[in-house]
């Protein structure tokens, strides 16, 4: 494992600075003021900084709050229409919200007068206490992310760890990191947003979920897209944990700058080899961290103990269960933790069971690679799709599922992407139509009429599965609001069949 070299920032006095030095005279300049950039210019002005916040948003009543909050405690902040147009004069470094390309005009300004730019990530690793530097164990990928994220916090407060889920999920990492009572472990979902802002971060170890078009309407191209994500595994120290099914996460891993020493570990619905984790019958199986691995394996749970036994849900599960091990939880912990763990809302959720049909809620699978994963689990299938596509193709997905599928329904604004997909690579599989113009505050709502068009095509033994592979923002306020909307109307469809 080898290859590119991450710069930390221009200024070696900016690099000594930790959270028991003294900002002052820092001059920092916070872009975007969401709930982590609140937190990066809230701890910035407690460590004596000279913080301007700047959004080209005014936001809400409570973000308006947190400004005069701040104003008072010294920080410059200014919000609305051009307040972030113009860097200021004499910044030493930037501090930027993971939302915001490297083209938007302040970051710009910034490169080019050579200004270290920093996201909050960034922040977090340079604020860690130096006498209790509790443990980063990463994940990224493009799907999965936040499930796994949350199963291994679980893993982890089972093992009796003080431990928090932060990043892009919980709570903001720099708060996370400034807490005065010491966390023992992080575990920490990134985006590849966050990840293209850091240069010096060194997780103990760190997860390359799966890899696949997303965001191609903030990246160039894929390559680039991925090799932030690679960024994760820059200098790690125990175990770069990959996905045998998807050769371009090994690839990541053959790639990256390591501490010596650190492992490769892969993991796999199949057999295990020698150093991965897999299943062997209905366990799942560590092959990586137990002395003995050249000739056995040891169990840590059954399928039959996880909340789904889809194949993505087993694959998270696994890289999961990989990160604590790497960590010396015990396989006990392991187990325990996913018993006990439950995904959020949204997620392979099953809505209803009704003659002989299981209406099931994936409305996060918010890209086709997620929405593949979703499909894979069920045959056959009822597939409600579409929203905004952000860009994506789904020429793969249709072929690699139009056996399973029973029909299809298709709503939201991009629905002729997937529909020309459909001519093209299942001709004959059946498709209802549902007008992309109405919202989802529409009366009776337009998910009234997805539901009822499903009920159609569907038969006994059929799964109806919500697996937009979109974006919501079209028709609703984000996809937690468009599956409840779905299961609404599911259960409204119910009632009045039965």
């Amino acid at each position: 494992m080898g290859g590119r070299h991450l710069m930390a920032s221009s200024d070696p006095h900016l690099d000594t600075l930790g959270r028991h030095s003294s900002w002052e005279g820092v001059r920092a300049v916070v872009a975007g003021f969401g709930v982590s950039g609140f937190a990066a210019a809230d701890n910035l002005t407690h460590l004596g900084a000279s913080v301007t916040a700047l959004d080209e948003s005014e936001g809400d009543r409570g973000r308006r709050e947190q400004a005069e909050l701040l104003e008072v405690l010294g920080a410059t902040v200014r919000l609305g229409e051009g307040a972030s147009a113009t860097l200021p004069e004499d910044v030493d470094v930037v501090v930027t919200s993971p939302g915001w390309k490297p083209s938007a005009p302040l970051l710009a300004q910034a490169v080019a007068r050579g200004v270290p730019v920093w996201g909050e990530v960034e922040l977090a690793w340079r604020l860690r206490d130096p006498e209790h530097p509790a443990a980063w164990l990463g994940v990224t990928g493009t799907n999965g992310k936040t499930t796994t994220v949350q199963m291994l916090d679980t893993i982890l407060r089972t093992a009796g760890l003080r431990s928090a889920a932060v990043g892009n999920v919980g709570r903001p990492i720099v708060e996370a990191v400034m807490d005065p009572e010491p966390y023992d472990v992080f575990a920490v979902e990134l985006s590849s947003f966050q990840l293209h802002y850091t240069s010096t971060m060194s997780c103990e170890s760190a997860a390359v979920l799966n890899l696949a078009e997303d965001h191609l309407d903030w990246y160039p191209s894929m390559a680039e897209y991925a090799a932030d994500k690679g960024r994760i595994f820059e200098q790690v120290q125990r175990a770069c944990i990959y996905n045998v099914a998807d050769p371009r996460t090994e690839e990541l891993v053959r790639e990256a700058d390591v501490v010596e020493g650190a492992r490769a570990v892969g993991f796999t619905l199949g057999m295990p080899g020698v150093g991965m984790l897999g299943v062997v019958e209905d366990l799942l199986v560590d092959r990586a961290f137990i002395p003995q691995r050249r000739d056995s394996a040891a169990e840590l749970c059954s399928i039959g103990d996880l909340a789904s036994d889809a194949p993505h849900y087993v694959q998270n599960a696994l890289a999961a269960a990989a990160l604590a091990r790497s960590h010396g939880v015990s396989q006990a912990a392991v187990r325990d933790g996913l018993r006990a763990f439950r995904p959020d809302g949204h997620r392979i959720e099953v809505v209803a069971e009704h003659d002989g049909v299981t209406w099931v809620d994936d409305s996060k699978a918010t890209n086709p690679h997620a929405a593949q994963a979703s499909l894979a689990a069920y045959d056959p299938v009822v597939w409600v799709a579409g929203g905004l596509a952000k860009g994506a193709r789904f020429e793969e997905l249709v072929e690699a599922v139009r056996g399973r599928l029973r029909g299809v329904v298709l709503l939201g604004r991009d629905q002729d992407v997937i529909r020309q997909a459909l001519a093209r690579h299942a001709p004959d599989v059946p498709i209802i139509a549902v007008g992309g113009s109405e919202t989802g505050s529409t009366v009776g709502g337009p998910m009234t009429h997805v539901v009822a068009a499903a009920a159609e095509l569907a038969r006994a033994g059929d799964t109806v599965l919500l697996a937009p592979g979109c974006a919501s923002m079209d028709m609703f306020a984000n996809y937690g609001a468009r599956g409840d909307a779905f299961a609404a109307a599911v259960r409204t469809h119910i009632g009045t069949q039965s």
